[in-house]
């Protein structure tokens, strides 16, 4: 987790980090969104490669080099690829004009490939999910004996395992502790405690916002609110969030106890900076789905394991959950929380977010 929290850092300072592949191989890459003019050929100086833009399914199909489907896709060109050109690529804020650079190839990739890990690692470094990634040449070439850690140390690069960005996101929250807890009250909840949740990584806290005295073991009333800075501190009417997280701590102390799980999941997990993006593309006319999307992001990116291993240290494994959205209900039923009724949250439009509730429910499936 070490080395994996080191190398998301360095990718959001422009860095480029060696990753290793499950055969012993490595290579390295840097963010799309973060590299320089210079920074291509100084990968192509490094590995003695051409390299690659690794990027998302959905950004390959938006673009139209490849079919739905998910995972990553490697896009090369027989000469070396530009950092201009990468960023026309990657980016719908830098959107090529008129047609694709000649020769540009699209494969999809292994998901234990260099290309997969590298994608991965933006995304956990709340980046654009792309990165410019070329193999080590030197490292693989016929005779050589040296290690990837020591090819990594000879480069000063960090080097982080691939397998270990793929199992990132699990292994963070097996070390979920709770770490603080104060009575909070709060405006028509004054019976109310707040419990912060933090990974052994430093990362962002999770927080379990406890209304009355719930008894554990029993079902409990719960709401899972993923943060959202616009529309829970700004009262932003692009969304509902303000409505529904507002809404459910009050409808928690009417019905007299329950928990409201607030979880750091800005954006449906692709973070504050990439749904500001989302919004601008949505004012050029697309839907919060498409422009999700056309950054390369699936959907909604959010994970639930989190919220199931605070209801468990909580002591709850059943609940009574506040959702429209039947995916909750799924995940927490995958994740080991019994769900043993849906209760509805609802709220009416603003006049500024008929489009968002519209598209939620006719292409995320809620139910209004």
């Amino acid at each position: 987790m070490r080395a994996v929290d080191r190398a998301t850092a360095a990718l959001r300072r422009g860095e480029a980090v060696a990753i290793e592949t499950a055969d012993g191989s490595v290579g390295a890459a840097v963010s799309v969104e973060s590299v320089a003019i210079d920074a291509v050929q100084r990968l192509v100086q490094l590995t003695g490669a051409s390299p690659v833009l690794a990027v998302t399914r959905r950004r390959a199909t938006v673009l139209k080099l490849m079919g739905e489907g998910t995972g990553v896709v490697a896009l090369a060109l027989p000469r070396c690829l530009t950092a201009d050109e990468a960023h026309a690529l990657a980016d719908p804020e830098h959107r090529p004009d008129g047609d694709m650079p000649d020769g540009l190839t699209a494969t999809a990739m292994d998901p234990g490939s260099r290309e997969t890990a590298a994608v991965d690692l933006a995304r956990l470094a709340r980046l654009l999910p792309a990165a410019i990634v070329a193999p080590a040449t030197e490292h693989t070439a016929a005779g050589h004996t040296g290690s990837a850690a020591e090819w990594a140390a000879k480069h000063d690069l960090l080097l982080v395992r691939a397998r270990d960005i793929a199992d990132y996101r699990v292994h963070v929250v097996r070390t979920l502790r709770r770490v603080a807890e104060a009575r909070v009250p709060l405006s028509g909840a004054e019976n109310t405690s707040i419990a912060a949740f933090r990974p052994i990584d430093g990362g962002p806290e999770h927080l379990a916002i406890i209304v009355g005295n719930p008894v554990a073991g029993e079902p409990v009333l719960a709401r899972l609110h993923s943060e959202c800075f616009t529309g829970d501190l700004l009262g932003s009417l692009r969304c509902d969030c303000g409505q529904q997280l507002r809404g459910a701590i009050a409808e928690i102390a009417r019905q007299g106890s329950g928990v409201l799980l607030y979880l750091a999941q800005e954006g449906r997990g692709i973070g504050l900076v990439n749904k500001l993006r989302a919004y601008r593309i949505q004012d050029r006319g697309f839907d919060t789905v498409d422009a999700n999307e056309i950054l390369g992001f699936e959907a909604d990116e959010r994970v639930y394991l989190p919220a199931a291993e605070m209801l468990r240290q909580l002591g709850f494994t059943a609940v009574r959950l506040m959702t429209n959205n039947p995916e909750k209900l799924r995940q927490l039923a995958r994740c080991g929380i019994e769900v043993v009724e849906r209760v509805p949250h609802i709220f009416p439009s603003n006049g500024h977010n008929e489009g968002y509730l519209r598209t939620k429910a006719e292409r995320s499936g809620h139910m209004f």
